[in-house]
């Protein structure tokens, strides 16, 4: 298990769950590494404003994040860690490596408004 304080999702099934169960989710799949604990540091703390979205995480070396990695969004993907956003159950933005912050909450802001409504 990673150790952040987000939401942490150890099969496919409790992450197509989140995903079609909630309006907004960004799942950051990958290791407790250099390029990918600065993103869940991010996502932690925009936790608090973004309500509307579910933040959470999963491991990347195990077979459920098969879920991840094989989504057509992630197909090209070199560096850790995957992130996707997905809206009302599909996925409509990713992203393969850090990320700052203002990249991931420019991210938020454009992918969770009317237009993928």
């Amino acid at each position: 298990m990673l150790l952040t304080n987000l939401k942490h999702l150890e099969t496919k099934n409790a992450a197509e769950s989140l995903v079609h169960c909630n309006e907004n989710v960004m799942i950051c799949c990958g290791r407790m590494g250099p390029m990918c604990v600065p993103v869940y540091e991010i996502m932690e703390e925009l936790q608090p404003r973004y309500p509307h979205v579910v933040f959470a995480d999963m491991e990347f070396d195990t077979k459920d994040a098969a879920f991840i990695k094989n989504l057509p969004e992630c197909r090209s993907f070199m560096g850790l860690p995957f992130t996707v956003y997905f809206k009302n159950g599909k996925a409509v933005h990713s992203t393969s490596s850090i990320q700052t912050e203002d990249q991931i909450t420019t991210i938020l802001n454009n992918v969770f408004t009317e237009k993928y409504k």
